[in-house]
C-alpha cells in the first residue's frame, strides 16, 4: 500500500517538473525574444535621437529652438542608456539565472529518475525470475533468491537518493524563480526612478518652452502677414526692361568672383544647349547642374585661355572660352550679360597671373632656405635649381635683363616660341594670345629641357625687337613702361605680334637677296666644314647610301664634315641587357618577328645589333683594308636626301623660302624674321621634292632649329615627295638627338615612304645600333602604353610611371649628348 502512494506520488512530481521545464524554457525565450526588441528599441530610438541632433545643428541661426532641441536629445538619451541597464538587468536577472536553473538542478534530477527508472526495471526482472524458479531445483531457487533480496536492497537506496533529489528541487525551484523574478522587479524600479528623476529636472525648461510657444505663434503669424504685404507689392511691380545685374567681385568672402546662369552647348554630335549655374571661382571657370551636385570643371587654369565674342553662329549673345585643349560655347540671356561674362573671364585671367606671380616670387625667396622630408625636400630643391640655371642662361642673352614688351626688370618668365622674356603682366598678356602665338613658361618654376635653353640663347630680346619693333619709332609708336595701365600694355603686345603693325615688310628684291645670301652661307659652311678638325659626330654608319665614296670618303653630307672617327653607341652591353629586362620584366611582351629587318622587334634583337655590329671605325677600317670597293648591300635604303644642296632660281620669292633656306643654314633670327613677315611654318618647296623647313633643318644638322620650328607649329609627320618625315631624314643621316627629339614630339615611326621603308628598317639596313635602339624602345613603350592604360586606350596610363619615365630619361640623355657634341 506504501510502495503504491509512494509510486503514484512520485508519477505526479514527475509530470510536475516536467510541466515546470517547459514553462520555464518558454520564459526564458520570452525573455530572449524582450531583450532583443529591445536592444532594436534603443537602436530605432538612438537613430531619432541623432535626427533630433542634426535638425538642431541645421537651426543654428534660432538659438531656442537648437538649445531646445539639444538638451531634449541628451535627455532621451539618458533614457535610452537606462533602457540598456534594464535589460542587461533582465538578461541576468531571468535569462541567465533561470537557464543556469535548468541546465544544473532539472539535469540532476532527470539523472536521478534514470537511475529510479533502471532498479524499478531490474527488481521487476528479479521478481519475475524469482517467482519462475522451479522447487526440484534448490541451486536455482537460492540463485533467484539472492538477486531479489540485493535488487531491493539497492532499490531503497535509490528511491531514498531519488526522494532526496525531488525535495532538493522543490525547494531550490521557488527559491531561483522568486529571487530571479523579485530582481527583475527592482530593476524597473531603478529605470523609473532615474525616468522620474531626469524629467523632474527637465520640467523648468519644459514649462518655460511652453509660456515662449504661445509667442511664437504670434510672431509668426505677423511675419507671415508681412511677408504677404511684401509679395503684393512686389507683384505690382514692373520688371520687363529690367536685367539681372551681375557684378565682378574678386575679394569675394566665399571665393566665387561671379556665377549665374548660362546656356552651354554640349560637345556631343547633337550640339543641344543646357541651362547651368556657371562660377568663377579659384582661377577656374565651372557649372553645376544643381547647387547640391559638385562643380564641373570646364576650364582648369583661366591663365591658360581667352574669351571671345561669338557672332557666326545663329543664337544671340554667345561668347567662347577657348583653352588649349577645348573650348565651351555659352549663351547668357542678354548682351548686357554677355558682356558683364567676357569682362569677368578676363579681369579673372589677369587676376591670376597676378596671385600666381606673387606666389612665384615667395618661393623663389623660400626655395633655397625650406626644409621638409627628405622627399619633398630633394625634389624642390632640384626643381628650384634647374630653374635658377635656366634664369641666369636666358639673361644672359643681351636684352633678356629685361621685358622684351614693356622693359619692367628681372623679368622671370619666358615666351619659348618667340624666345623672349617677359615681366608677369605681359607674360599673362600673351597667355591670353593664344598658344599659337605665345607658349609661356617660368624661368624658375617650371623645369628646361637643354634644346628648349639653347632656343632661347639663340634668339633673346634683342633679336625679336629688331624685328617686331622695325618700324615702332617711324610709326610714332610709344612702347609701355613698367606701370603702364594693363590695357595699354595689351593693345601695344596685340598691335606687334598678333597684328605685326611694326614688323618692316622686305621688298622683292630685299628678300631675293636674303634668300640668295642663304643659300650661298649654306655652301660656305658646307665647305668650310670639311677643313674643321674632326670631332665626334652622332652615331652614323659609315656607309650611306648615295653618298660620294671616292670623292667625300663616305660621308653623306657636304656640310656635315669627314669625321674620321665615330663614338661608340650611348648604351654598352651591360647597360643595354638592363634597360631591356626592365622593359621585358614590366611589359612581359612576346617578341614577335619584323618584316623590315629580319631579327626579332624586341630586347634580344637590338642586343644582337649591338653585339654584332662594328663601329664606324672598324668599318672603315676594313674598307682601307680592300683595295677593291665594296659594293652596296641589296637592303640598303634608294638614295637618302643628303645629297648636295644645289640653288636654282625660284620661280617666286617669298618669305616661306626664306624660311626654308634659314632652317638649313641654322639660323634663327633669319627664320624667326621669315616667321614675323607671314611665312607658313609648314611651307612646301614644290619644287625640291616637296621639302619643308623642318626637314631642311634636319639636313643641316642642327637639333635647335628643328626644336625652334616645333615650338612654332611644325608638322613632325609632315611627308616630302618621296613620303619621308623629319624622322625618315634623321634616320637616314643617322643624327641621333634629332630621332630622339622627333620621338618625343610624336614622329609617327610606323610610317612607310614610296619604297615601303620605315624609320626602323632604315637604321636596321644602315647599320645604326643606336638609332635601332631608340626606335625599338619607342615602340616598345607604344605597347606599355596599351598594355598599362585603362580600358586598353592606348597612351592613358600615368605620365610618371616608371615605364614612361625610363623611356623619357633614354631619349633626354640623347639629346643631351647631341646638343654636347654640337
Amino acid at each position: 500500500m506504501i510502495f503504491c502512494f509512494l509510486r503514484a506520488t512520485i508519477e505526479e512530481v514527475e509530470g510536475d517538473v516536467c510541466e515546470l521545464e517547459s514553462k520555464l524554457d518558454k520564459l526564458v525565450k520570452l525573455c530572449i525574444g524582450m531583450i532583443d526588441a529591445g536592444k532594436a528599441y534603443n537602436a530605432a530610438n538612438k537613430q531619432f535621437v541623432s535626427g533630433i541632433r542634426e535638425l538642431a545643428q541645421q537651426s543654428t541661426k534660432d538659438e531656442v529652438i537648437e538649445s531646445s532641441l539639444t538638451k531634449f536629445a541628451e535627455s532621451l538619451q539618458e533614457m535610452i542608456n537606462y533602457h540598456t541597464i534594464l535589460f542587461d538587468q533582465a538578461q541576468r536577472s531571468i535569462k541567465t539565472q533561470l537557464q543556469t536553473f535548468i541546465k544544473d538542478d532539472l539535469r540532476k534530477f532527470k539523472e536521478a529518475k534514470k537511475q529510479f527508472d533502471k532498479v524499478s526495471e531490474e527488481k521487476e526482472a528479479a521478481l519475475i525470475k524469482n517467482a519462475q524458479a522451479p522447487r526440484n531445483k534448490q541451486h536455482e531457487v537460492e540463485e533467484a533468491t539472492n538477486i531479489l533480496t540485493a535488487t531491493r536492497k539497492c532499490f531503497r537506496h535509490i528511491v531514498l537518493d531519488y526522494v532526496l533529489q525531488i525535495n532538493v528541487l522543490q525547494s531550490k525551484r521557488r527559491s531561483e524563480i522568486l529571487k530571479s523574478m523579485l530582481s527583475f522587479m527592482y530593476a524597473h524600479l531603478t529605470f523609473f526612478h532615474q525616468g522620474y528623476d531626469l524629467f523632474s529636472e527637465l520640467q523648468p525648461l519644459m514649462k518655460q518652452l511652453g509660456g515662449q510657444l504661445d509667442q511664437l505663434v504670434v510672431d509668426a503669424a505677423k511675419e507671415k502677414r508681412d511677408m504677404e504685404q511684401k509679395h503684393s507689392t512686389i507683384q505690382q511691380k514692373d520688371f520687363s526692361n529690367e536685367d539681372t545685374k551681375l557684378e565682378y567681385n574678386v575679394d569675394a568672402d566665399n571665393g566665387i568672383a561671379m556665377e549665374g546662369y548660362l546656356f552651354k552647348r554640349a560637345s556631343n554630335a547633337f550640339k543641344t544647349w543646357n541651362r547651368r549655374w556657371f562660377s568663377i571661382q579659384n582661377n577656374q571657370l565651372v557649372y553645376q547642374k544643381k547647387f547640391k551636385d559638385n562643380p564641373t570643371v570646364v576650364v582648369e587654369d583661366l591663365r591658360l585661355c581667352t574669351v571671345k565674342h561669338c557672332e557666326d553662329i545663329e543664337r544671340r549673345f554667345c561668347f567662347e572660352v577657348v583653352s588649349p585643349t577645348k573650348s565651351c560655347m555659352m549663351q547668357a540671356d542678354s548682351e548686357k550679360l554677355r558682356q558683364a561674362w567676357i569682362k569677368a573671364v578676363q579681369n579673372s585671367i589677369a587676376t591670376a597671373f597676378r596671385d600666381k606671380g606673387d606666389d612665384a616670387e615667395k618661393l623663389d625667396r623660400k626655395s633655397s632656405t625650406s626644409t621638409g622630408s627628405l622627399d619633398s625636400g630633394g625634389d624642390l630643391k632640384e626643381k628650384s635649381l634647374k630653374g635658377e640655371s635656366a634664369l641666369q642662361k636666358v639673361l644672359a642673352i643681351p636684352g633678356n635683363i629685361c621685358c622684351c614688351d614693356c622693359g619692367q626688370p628681372d623679368p622671370r618668365w619666358a615666351s619659348i616660341n618667340l624666345g623672349i622674356t617677359l615681366c608677369i603682366q605681359c607674360s599673362g598678356i600673351h597667355r591670353s594670345l593664344g598658344v599659337h602665338l605665345s607658349k609661356v613658361r617660368s624661368l624658375t618654376l617650371d623645369t628646361w629641357e637643354p634644346e628648349l635653353l639653347k632656343v632661347m640663347c639663340e634668339l633673346g630680346n634683342g633679336v625679336i625687337n629688331q624685328i617686331y619693333e622695325a618700324r615702332r619709332e617711324e610709326l610714332g609708336a610709344r612702347k609701355p613702361q613698367p606701370g603702364d595701365p594693363r590695357h595699354e600694355v595689351e593693345a601695344y603686345i596685340k598691335a606687334k605680334y598678333v597684328d605685326r603693325r611694326f614688323v618692316r615688310r622686305p621688298s622683292d628684291e630685299e628678300l631675293r637677296t636674303k634668300v640668295v645670301s642663304l643659300s650661298k652661307q649654306e655652301k660656305r659652311l658646307s665647305s668650310s666644314s670639311e677643313h674643321l678638325p674632326p670631332r665626334p659626330p652622332p652615331p652614323t654608319p659609315k656607309l650611306r647610301p648615295g653618298s660620294n665614296v671616292s670623292g667625300q670618303s663616305g660621308h653623306c653630307c657636304p656640310w656635315l664634315g669627314s669625321p674620321p672617327a665615330r663614338r661608340d653607341s650611348l648604351f654598352c652591353a651591360d647597360e643595354l641587357d638592363s634597360l631591356f629586362s626592365y622593359f621585358d620584366t614590366s611589359a612581359k611582351l612576346k617578341s614577335i618577328k619584323s618584316a623590315d629587318s629580319g631579327i626579332q622587334n624586341s630586347a634580344d634583337g637590338s642586343r644582337e645589333m649591338l653585339a654584332n655590329t662594328p663601329s664606324n671605325n672598324s668599318l672603315a677600317d676594313a674598307e682601307a683594308a680592300e683595295s677593291p670597293p665594296v659594293p652596296m648591300p641589296a637592303k640598303l635604303p634608294p638614295p637618302s636626301p643628303c645629297k648636295e644642296m644645289v640653288f636654282y632660281e625660284p620661280k617666286e620669292y617669298s618669305p616661306g623660302l626664306q624660311l626654308y633656306w634659314a632652317s638649313c643654314t641654322c639660323s634663327l633670327p633669319d627664320m624667326a624674321e621669315a616667321l614675323a613677315h607671314g611665312a607658313e611654318v609648314n611651307w612646301v618647296n614644290t619644287e625640291d621634292d616637296k621639302r619643308t623647313p623642318l626637314i631642311m633643318a634636319v639636313q643641316g644638322g642642327s637639333l635647335v632649329t628643328c626644336e625652334f620650328l616645333l615650338q612654332n607649329a611644325a608638322n613632325v609627320n609632315q611627308q616630302d615627295a618621296q613620303g619621308r618625315g623629319p624622322l625618315h631624314h634623321a634616320t637616314m643621316l643617322g643624327h641621333t638627338g634629332q630621332v630622339c627629339l622627333f620621338l618625343k614630339r610624336g614622329a609617327n615611326q610606323n610610317a612607310a615612304d614610296i619604297d615601303e621603308k620605315t624609320p626602323l628598317s632604315i637604321a636596321v639596313d644602315a647599320a645604326n645600333a643606336d638609332i635601332v635602339t631608340l626606335l625599338r624602345l619607342a615602340k616598345m613603350n607604344e605597347e606599355m602604353r596599351e598594355a598599362e592604360g585603362p580600358y586598353s586606350q592606348s597612351g592613358q596610363y600615368p605620365t610618371n610611371s616608371p615605364t614612361e619615365m625610363q623611356y623619357r630619361k633614354c631619349m633626354q640623355e640623347f639629346i643631351s649628348l647631341q646638343l654636347d657634341e654640337t
